[in-house]
């Protein structure tokens, strides 16, 4: 194969990338723009045509995926076994550059690596072993800091508490937890890291060795490398401008987790001999998709510059949407979908985006209800959280006390010290009697079967269930539901996690309380069963949670967060929740860094759409427990007008201008009921008519009640009264 027939195939900035000389090269490289395509390239063209063995490459990606996808490239392209070269995730070299150089690296040859979970555990134990109270000191607030000191290539010894006693402790934890490692033999994900570049930068014939025999190095999404990874690649080419690193600055979405984006221009610090290649046309999307992109990401400051591009054609204007609510907006979106499916489209080429996690359960439950397949992509559904089955667990036992799942679930959660022999002990004699886990334990405390301790903690466990059950016994559900949560300490033991999981977590229970107000009892109900509010609502949470998941070959609709759709690409695309306060979050309105963090997410999201792309917001909305009515996101108003295209809302789905009987008016014209109409109903109180849905035996209402906030009812069964 000759130069010719290695970029035949590339535009014209692609071939310049992949045939630039031999020096430092920061390819910023735009969405859709081919990334992957000139990485490939650019490894076949030293191979080829510079004769670089394939053994003399390092080229490293983010994920396995990634990396075996290089490598089933290269092989295609050249025919040959890619076995020699090393090709993997950071974490993966640094592994066997460490399995390779144990002894050099002071860790056993049989060294353990240890996942998230393995480390959380090592953590606690440690902690039980110093006597430390778990509840003052989380472990995973403690695993956060480790992990976040780790990237950053902070050891303990190296770090002062400058007289801070909560600091203090936390640097003694990292210092026993580090010593406790080193003994047993067992590495974490960060150490893998913090250990390979100590290894090279400690061993200079060792450094040397690998500068010699990493001819190039390549570097895919660079603009999510943190400290210390760069710091491992700056060692491995100092002196040699080898480096060939492929990112966009537009791109940075992970701060949270520890990517910086000021590498990408301390690169051209760094390497002053360097050139910038930029790759702007894109293959993806529409060109009205691409200079909203554009324009948008154009109020960031200090970006290095770019420009989409397309000869694909204009396309569609961007659609804008305003929902009346949360549940307007998720009915709009799902008819939406189910149009598309009607009129040829696959539902695996849509997505439904959003900013937080706790968003998709109104659209989980549109999409069960109109039997509407989807998957929620890189997680869970709402109520197969961890969370939420922990919340769930605990109403279910304040219910049915003999509910044995829910006792195993929640009788450590939080911990509060009732041990596994304890455990084991009382499953044996409940197995033994067949007795329900909750009688065994009160036989064993009745018998003083347990020791001071143990009692002790049991007896509190099986109190404040009994307690949480009496105290909220005339509450309306999703008061009950809300106390649960908070009395059983669930919500103070998340809002303890560091970071981004504890407050998605906090976010999903406050959603639960909201899922709580707006259950629908009167459609649920069945007559002749006769079940309480509560037993009907935990039927609802299991039957939604039994609904298994697409499978990926299914051709269902794809929900995640913006974060996870990074990589992605769908032909029709619905960025949701488009709304000051949730996108961009509340806390990036004050923070300037931040929202341009939420703007490159923004633009990510934006980019993921290939020829169709709704935005819409809501007037009113109740998420995390409170109702609230935002303005339209600033990235909405950043856009041109000239690119958004407003829908108006259906005929019957009217707004409430308001509730004077004689500037009412009908909302359909079969309807029994009027815009703005005051109702009253028998449980939920007064009233006022928002809008209807259907027509006959199928027509709904929604109405906001004074007291128990915004319900849909069916009117066959809701029992109003005209007020």
């Amino acid at each position: 194969m000759d130069a010719s027939a290695i970029i035949s195939s590339l535009n014209d900035a692609q071939r310049l990338a992949v045939s630039a000389p031999d020096r430092a090269t920061l390819v910023l490289a735009g969405a859709g723009s081919g990334k992957t395509r000139v990485l490939v390239h650019r490894i076949v063209w030293h191979i080829l045509i510079n004769h670089i063995q394939p053994h003399n490459i390092l080229a490293v990606t983010f994920t396995n995926k990634a990396a075996t996808e290089m490598r089933n490239r290269i092989e295609s392209l050249l025919n040959i076994s890619t076995r020699s070269m090393w090709i993997g995730t950071f974490h993966g070299l640094a592994h066997r550059l460490l399995r390779q150089h144990s002894k050099l690296a002071k860790l056993p040859e049989t060294f353990q690596v240890m996942d998230s979970d393995d480390q959380l555990r090592i953590i606690k134990r440690l902690l039980k072993n110093l006597n430390i109270d778990d509840t003052k000191w989380p472990p995973k607030q403690l695993q956060w800091f480790i992990n976040s000191q780790k990237e950053e290539g902070r050891r303990a010894r190296h770090m002062e508490s400058n007289g801070d006693i909560y600091y203090r402790q936390m640097l003694a934890v990292y210092q026993a937890y580090e010593e406790l490692c080193n003994r047993s033999g067992l590495v974490d994900f960060a150490e893998l890291l913090l250990r390979a570049h100590e290894t090279l930068r400690d061993n200079e014939e060792l450094l040397n060795f690998y500068r010699s025999r990493f001819q190039q190095v390549h570097v895919d999404e660079f603009q999510d490398t943190n400290t210390i990874q760069y710091a491992w690649l700056r060692l491995l080419t100092e002196g040699k401008d080898n480096l060939f690193v492929v990112g966009d600055d537009d791109q940075c979405i992970y701060g949270w987790r520890g990517a910086k984006i000021e590498n990408i221009f301390n690169f051209q610090k760094h390497y002053p001999g360097h050139q910038v290649i930029r790759l702007e046309q894109n293959y993806r999307s529409t060109g009205h998709i691409l200079r909203a992109a554009n324009t948008l990401i154009a109020n960031n400051e200090g970006r290095m510059g770019k420009e989409l591009w397309t000869d694909a054609g204009e396309g569609q204007p961007l659609s804008l949407y305003t929902a009346f609510n949360e549940q307007d907006e998720a009915h709009f979106v799902v008819e939406k979908i189910r149009l598309w499916a009607r009129e040829g489209g696959l539902r695996s080429d849509t997505a439904i985006l959003y900013r937080s996690n706790a968003q998709s359960r109104q659209f989980e439950e549109r999409l069960m209800t109109t039997a509407t397949p989807y998957r929620v992509y890189g997680g869970l559904r709402f109520f197969e959280r961890m969370e939420i089955k922990n919340a769930l667990a605990y109403l279910r036992l304040m219910n049915n006390q003999h509910d044995d799942a829910s006792f195993e679930r929640i009788v450590n959660t939080p911990t509060r010290g009732i041990g596994a022999k304890t455990l084991d002990n009382m499953r044996s004699l409940a197995r033994e009697q067949q007795l329900s886990l909750w009688r065994a334990s009160q036989f064993m405390l009745e018998q003083k079967q347990l020791s001071a301790r143990a009692a002790s903690a049991l007896q509190s466990f099986l109190s404040l269930i009994q307690k949480l059950g009496q105290d909220s016994t005339d509450l309306p559900l999703h008061e009950k539901v809300k106390f649960v949560i908070e009395a059983s300490a669930l919500l103070d033991l998340y809002k303890k996690e560091k970071q981004d999981k504890g407050e998605t977590r906090v976010e999903n229970l406050e959603e639960l309380v909201n899922a709580a107000r707006l259950f629908d009892y009167q459609n649920n109900n069945d007559d002749e069963e006769n079940l309480s509010e509560l037993d009907m609502f935990l039927a609802h949470a299991t039957l939604e949670a039994g609904e298994n998941q697409g499978e990926a070959e299914e051709d269902c609709v794809q929900l995640m967060t913006i974060h996870s759709a990074k990589g992605l690409e769908f032909k029709l695309v619905f960025m949701v929740g488009m709304e000051d306060g949730l996108f961009p979050s509340q806390q990036a309105l004050d923070d300037v860094g931040r929202l341009q963090e939420e703007r490159r997410l923004c633009y990510v999201g934006i980019t993921r759409a290939m020829q169709q792309l709704y935005l819409s917001h809501a007037e009113s909305r109740r998420l995390y427990g409170k109702d609230s009515y935002p303005r339209p996101s600033r990235f909405i108003r950043e856009i041109p007008e000239d690119l958004l295209q407003e829908i108006r809302m259906r005929a019957n789905i009217s707004r409430p201008l308001s509730t004077s009987p004689n500037q009412s008016q009908k909302i359909s014209n079969n309807s029994a009921y009027r815009l703005g109409q005051t109702v009253r109903h028998a449980k939920f109180g007064e009233g006022v008519v928002l809008q209807t849905e259907g027509e006959g035996a199928e027509e709904k209402v929604q109405i906001n009640f004074r007291n128990e906030g915004i319900k849909w009812l069916m009117l066959a069964y809701a029992k109003l009264e005209k007020a």
